[in-house]
């Protein structure tokens, strides 16, 4: 693969990345206007559910080949830099955030109608948040390995 196309290889690699939990991340938010997504008319709502359950092959499966691309663009010794080793940790820690944390408690708070238990929807959705607070802060210290490359050991 040439080198002139690694600065795109890495935009979509790392847009794949994002997007993979962008939805449990983002879903929690959407929900603030105290509807059931499932009855929403909004789009946001719908495309973010199409994105968590749906689209998560396809862009596991971008994410996989543009990662392999990227490897044999810089070459395997990328792979032993520890700031490298510890941003693919973090996200691996974010996605099972995602995918057994985030989303399985998404789905029962999305069952429940507006005004049936206020309450209740409320504290589920404020717990909600707080994981997604937590994946944000996640991605930040991704970002911050990803740019400033630090020498860890």
């Amino acid at each position: 693969m040439p080198p002139s196309l690694f600065p795109i290889l890495l935009v979509v690699h790392v847009a794949l990345a994002v997007s993979l939990f962008l939805p449990s991340l983002l879903l929690p938010f959407a929900l603030r206007a105290r509807r059931a997504a499932v009855d929403s008319e909004n789009r946001l709502v719908r495309f973010l559910l199409w994105m968590q359950s749906g689209g998560a092959v396809v862009v596991g499966l971008g994410l996989a080949l543009t990662g392999a691309g990227l490897v044999a663009i810089l070459g395997t010794r990328l792979l032993s830099q520890p700031w490298l080793l510890v941003a693919l940790a973090i996200y691996a820690l974010n996605l099972l955030l995602a995918f057994f944390v985030q989303r399985p408690n998404l789905i029962p708070l999305l069952r429940v109608r507006a005004g049936i238990d206020d309450r209740v929807w409320a504290a589920r959705a404020r717990r909600q948040r707080y994981v997604s607070y937590v994946m944000a802060g996640l991605v930040g210290t991704i970002g911050f390995l990803m740019s400033a490359k630090p020498q860890l050991w």
